[in-house]
């Protein structure tokens, strides 16, 4: 087989390769988190990582905030207003990390997945990693399995999906996403950028979106960054063709596509300052969905809800 799983143990947590041997290409996965921490392709006769990782376990439970590089975003996505919401009758006071005053990037971040199944063919590596949230945060006393799964495919595609299933006795409000940061070497200010929106989200002073959506295909097509900034979320356009969003790097001919389904309707786009690399987050909803319901999902027990997207790597 050209595809194969190696599985390193790391004191209490793992790394994950799937590998695909014919061509370079392979993803390291950290149980920690179950996050993304390299996407690499043989480019120009080198080694390229496209994601913006961590050098090893240790560092990423160090340094997994301020920055979130590649976190998963779940029970809810970005901010919830003032870090309290309601749902049903009751009130709730989330308390696990915030930018005062609002809460941010779920509660999971950080929870030692478990690596429960793995799978090698002619055509794919599959890794599925699962954690059960048990009501550890008072601020979201839901109990809930999330079972994440990475498949590498054949042209250096990798998909990502997620499956949320409530295993509690009452109704759940749930989002999801991801935060991984790409690099494509040099500055971000050289990337060509293509993303197919409909609306960006307009924002307080607090990145907490006030209902407003604004007509935005500023990118519809390919267009250098230069010096724009973003801390933006955007609806995507789905009457559109896949890909729904692409980064390039003219200078180094290669560029990263991404190609989410209908379950990731939202987009959101951060620049660090540091410009090295970039943000492009799939969301399934918008920030302070508690408040604002969009794209807010309800989950009656047992009830499960899935969300994919793929990653695609491609030499020009």
């Amino acid at each position: 087989m050209s595809f194969e799983i190696s599985i390193f143990p790391k004191g209490e947590h793992a790394v994950i390769v799937l590998q695909d041997k014919s061509s370079g290409t392979y993803a390291e996965i950290y149980s920690f988190g179950a996050l993304l921490n390299k996407f690499s392709v043989l480019h120009e006769g080198k080694e390229m990582n496209v994601v913006d990782g961590f050098e090893n376990i240790d560092e990423a439970k160090q340094n997994i905030t301020p920055y979130f590089k590649s976190a998963k975003l779940s029970p809810f996505v970005c901010r919830v207003k003032n870090a309290t919401y309601t749902f049903g009758e009751n009130s709730y006071k989330l308390s696990k990390y915030a930018t005062p005053p609002n809460a941010i990037h779920g509660l999971i971040y950080d929870a030692s997945f478990s690596v429960i199944q793995h799978v090698t063919t002619d055509t794919y590596a599959s890794v599925q990693l699962s954690y059960q949230y048990e009501k550890v945060n008072e601020g979201f006393p839901f109990k809930y399995t999330c079972l994440i799964e990475y498949m590498l495919q054949q042209e250096s595609e990798l998909t990502v999906t997620t499956t949320i299933t409530n295993v509690d006795n009452k109704l759940m409000p749930i989002t999801d996403g991801w935060h991984p940061y790409f690099t494509l070497g040099d500055t971000i200010d050289d990337y060509q950028l293509e993303f197919q929106s409909t609306h960006i989200l307009e924002f307080d002073e607090n990145l907490i979106p006030t209902s407003n959506l604004i007509t935005y295909e500023e990118f519809g097509s390919l267009k250098t960054l230069g010096s724009q900034k973003f801390d933006n979320c955007f609806k995507l356009n789905f009457a559109e063709c896949q890909p729904m969003c692409v980064i390039r790097n003219p200078k180094r001919n290669i560029q990263i596509e991404f190609q989410p389904t209908i379950s990731y309707p939202f987009l959101q786009i951060y620049t660090p300052d540091s410009r090295k690399s970039i943000a492009i987050e799939n969301l399934s909803a918008a920030p302070n969905a508690f408040h604002n319901g969009m794209g807010l999902q309800v989950l009656s027990p047992n009830e499960k809800s899935v969300f994919a997207t793929r990653f695609k790597i491609k030499s020009l």
